[in-house]
């Protein structure tokens, strides 16, 4: 028994069992559960969230760390100067949509594009996607019929009074050339970029967690039961046959069976991990910790991905108010023009955000902060088992910044950001720039792998596609495994341009309808 401790059998069944209840698990759990002979087991590690700290959006920092965090760490980074990364992750009913800034950004046409000719089905493509995206919203801003859905569970609305720092950054952005849209999700997303007021999934100042869109309606169907507290740790195979999964709930492993399917929604951390974990996975990696191969897969854990930033800070003429949790406009462009798509994200912040202390300058008492960010990162980083065991941390090397082009583009990226924020545009805001301030490139490199922090964009770290490193085909079904399937970021080929959380829910209405055989309308 790998779990450890007591083992209870459960007598009960199931046809399907979604594993997480983040934000691609509660879509397919909500969605599946909609078959009412279908009976549906929605498993989550973590707890049900509902205190203010979860429903204001302005206290999202406070939970960093907290109990809704899995607070996962990368290993010391050699490209860092050997920092190691914060990689925090979302834990309990909702998942990050519990602990996020609450942008709602979909991806850049050419990602979808690149899912589809990954995968070889044109149904991941960015023609069929926005079919997903008109379902799944609904759209309180300007209307635009070809790309906003506006009768979907999910209510997404720009910032619905935009604070002064935010309209100065659109201007700013104007004045230097970059165009400015009503929305960063209809047609900005499918050029060269531009700068926008942040579309977000706040409603009447409250956090619409992807959990009270999708489950919470739902929460007393008779066919789909809710187990919080419950850390999956194998999945049950016969033979090469998913059949359920076991799981610690109150100390105790509990075996829970599914006649239909298994579906792994558990993150690009421990989706991977509860696949090595159950023999599935590269093969030196499992022997090592004595775990016998029942599915060699090499690419399990490989292709890791994550956005990371450099944060810059300016101080107020005097304090300023604080708007939709702080994040109401943000800026997408590119770093060379020959690009299909920006490679560069900014997000800007109503407050001055503490640079990590290798940076060595405090942050003013009154300010905000605009993160610097690689929309399109070319490093790619590992997981490793740090044991056998469910309770063993997972080895994260994330090898932020190891490739040479993530340097250039970071460079670009703190120019562009530094040239916005000390745009006329703010004069009647800003004092003066804190951070970092005019440097040689030498010491701007310093400055960059001593800020860099990560926007907790982690993924494809199971991705989709056709080649040796594939852990899923184009219908999320776990290869050589059957009545297996992966529906999380982890699935992603490349990281979508901007926040992940969009892309999840699509990943969860499409998986969804591959399971029912089904397509989006």
């Amino acid at each position: 028994m790998r779990c450890g401790g007591l083992m209870k059998t459960v007598a009960q069944g199931f046809d399907y069992i979604v594993c997480g209840a983040g934000t691609a698990g509660c879509v397919v759990a909500a969605r599946l559960a909609d078959q009412p002979d279908a009976r549906v087991l929605l498993i989550e590690a973590g707890d049900h969230c509902a205190g203010p700290e979860v429903t204001d959006p302005a206290q999202w920092p406070a939970n960093l760390g907290s109990a809704r965090d899995w607070a996962f760490e990368g290993e010391s980074n050699q490209h860092l100067d050997g920092r190691r990364l914060a990689l925090s992750m979302g834990k309990g009913l909702g998942g990050g949509s519990n602990i996020n800034v609450m942008v709602w950004a979909r991806g850049h046409q050419s990602d979808w594009d690149f899912f589809a000719a990954e995968s070889g089905d044109a149904g991941w493509g960015y023609a069929s996607v926005l079919d997903y995206y008109r379902r799944i919203e609904s759209w309180h801003g300007h209307p635009d019929a070809d790309r906003r859905g506006v009768s979907g569970p999910l209510y997404i609305a720009p910032a619905a009074a935009p604070q002064p720092l935010a309209l100065a950054t659109l201007e700013a952005a104007r004045r230097l050339g970059i165009p400015v849209f009503g929305s960063a999700n209809g047609q900005m997303m499918e050029g060269s970029g531009g700068a926008a007021l942040t579309d977000l999934c706040i409603r009447n100042g409250r956090r619409a967690s992807i959990y009270d869109a999708y489950i919470a309606p739902r929460r007393h169907c008779p066919n789909l039961t809710i187990l919080p507290g419950a850390l999956v740790s194998r999945i049950l195979l016969e033979g090469k046959r998913a059949i359920g999964v076991e799981a610690i709930v109150d100390g105790q492993c509990q075996r829970f069976y599914a006649t239909s399917e298994v579906i792994l929604s558990m993150g690009a951390v421990n989706t991977p991990k509860t696949l090595m974990q159950s023999g599935i996975g590269p093969e030196d990696e499992l022997r090592v910790h004595q775990i016998e191969p029942i599915n060699v897969l090499p690419g399990v854990g490989q292709n890791h991905q994550d956005h990371v930033a450099f944060g810059c800070t300016w101080e107020y003429q005097r304090p300023l108010s604080i708007g939709s949790g702080g994040c109401e406009a943000t800026v997408y462009w590119k770093s060379d023009p020959r690009l299909d798509a920006p490679d560069l994200l900014h997000c800007q912040l109503q407050f001055p955000v503490p640079s990590p202390p290798e940076v060595g300058i405090a942050p003013p008492d009154h300010g905000w902060t605009m993160f610097a960010g690689l929309a399109r990162p070319l490093s790619r980083g590992r997981l490793r088992l740090g044991g056998a065991g469910p309770m063993d941390r997972m080895r994260i090397e994330p090898h932020s910044l190891s490739a040479p082009e993530d340097m250039e583009a970071a460079l670009a990226s703190v120019e562009l950001c530094r040239t916005l924020g000390n745009s006329p545009a703010f004069d009647d805001l800003v004092k003066r720039e804190v951070i970092p301030r005019q440097q040689a490139r030498r010491d701007m490199e310093r400055f960059i792998r001593h800020s860099a922090v990560t926007y907790w964009h982690q993924s494809c770290t199971a991705k989709m596609g056709r080649d040796e490193l594939s852990v899923v085909d184009h219908e999320l079904r776990v290869y050589g495994i059957e009545r297996l399937r992966i529906a999380d970021a982890s699935i992603m080929p490349r990281i979508t341009v901007g926040n992940t959380m969009a892309p999840c829910v699509v990943i969860g209405e499409r998986a969804a309808d591959l399971i029912m055989g089904t397509t989006a309308s």
